[in-house]
């Protein structure tokens, strides 16, 4: 969980059959960062690296809540926030918002919601408020405040030659560098949960949650989302926030963002030569048209490098269909039988 002190959030703190009613909604801009904890911490930090993140800056040197802050090549100040602790754990998600009152908001309206503390440690800085799901208890965190980075970074987009189209100039050559995938952003994250209805209730009826996807099981009951930011006419990815019922809570994974599909498979290379453990892929998605990557860290926690999602607005329409391995890939390798789980 975030490194800093805040008000208490333990289970006993929070009131778990909350229902927002016809309230007033949190406004979230943006998915931002995610918070993890490893009792292998100096391995998971190359790991890290190797999966296309840079270290930004580094708390509490030798101490054992040493805790290290990484970003992509975007705008954010930090996507991933990895601290040293005796176990494994996923401390939750964030979310910008639009103001200042939307954390007001929260704190007031939401019962599972901490007080608004300060980011005082984090790049960027910022005010942030911690929400509990009310039947599992994780976290999503809420941010206002933040300074963003000066994205300096730049990548050519490629030309590429079709059989009857060429666009590339003669005497122009691709090539490109052997490493690792560089990130760009932290596009959505994933939870089992163990009540779909309660969780979807909670999370579309305080936020600007809105669902892209639903899948129902055979007996017609939803059990799988994909949800968006609803902005109106503004597009925004496909999903930031995805859940499915399972018999335990944990977190499914969190997938980040990176510039092409060339850049992605030499990260897919990357991770192999290094002797890391891939999870599933390369493949295409249905759901989100994403090319998907997904790896095993050190920790074992599954996360994705993906391109080329999908865009949707207040104009796209819900669809609902049923759950099966079938709307969950075009192409690929076969789903594994732990990514299921």
């Amino acid at each position: 969980m975030p490194p800093a002190s805040r008000p208490d959030m333990s289970p006993s703190a929070i009131t778990p059959d909350a229902s927002p009613g016809d309230s007033e909604k949190v406004v979230l801009v943006r998915i931002a960062h995610v918070y993890y904890t490893h009792a292998n911490f100096e391995r998971e930090h190359q790991f890290l690296t190797d999966f296309g993140l840079t270290e930004v800056s580094r708390l509490n040197v030798w101490e054992p809540n040493e805790t290290i802050y990484y970003r992509g090549y975007g705008s954010e100040p930090f996507l991933y926030c990895s601290t040293k602790g005796e176990e494994d754990a996923f401390g939750g998600t964030a979310f910008v918002v639009e103001s200042r009152k939307d954390l007001e908001l929260a704190t007031r309206a939401i019962p599972t919601a901490s007080e608004i503390w300060e980011l005082k440690d984090a790049p960027g800085g910022g005010e942030c408020v911690t929400v509990k799901d009310p039947v599992d208890g994780f976290m999503v965190h809420l941010v206002y405040g933040q300074v963003q980075r000066e994205m300096k970074e730049q990548h050519e987009q490629k030309e590429f030659n079709f059989p009857t189209e060429k666009h590339r100039s003669a005497n122009k050559f691709q090539r490109m560098q052997k490493g690792p995938s560089q990130v760009y952003k932290l596009g959505h994250f994933g939870m089992a949960v163990t009540n779909f209805a309660k969780s979807f209730n909670f999370w579309t009826g305080h936020f600007n949650l809105k669902p892209t996807d639903l899948l129902h099981n055979a007996e017609g009951r939803d059990i799988t989302t994909f949800m968006h930011l609803d902005r109106g006419q503004e597009f925004v990815d496909h999903h930031s926030f995805f859940f499915f019922e399972g018999p335990k809570p944990h977190v499914h994974h969190s997938s980040f963002e990176v510039f092409d599909f060339d850049t992605q498979v030499l990260g897919h290379d990357w991770l192999i030569k290094k002797g890391y453990e891939n999870c599933w892929g390369v493949g295409r998605h249905v759901l989100g048209s994403q090319i998907f990557d997904y790896w095993f860290d050190t920790s074992k926690f599954i996360l994705e490098h993906y391109v080329d999602g999908d865009q949707v607005n207040g104009e796209t329409p819900i669809t609902r269909d049923l759950a099966s391995p079938d709307s969950l890939y075009i192409w690929g390798p076969d789903v594994p039988p732990r990514f299921m789980d």
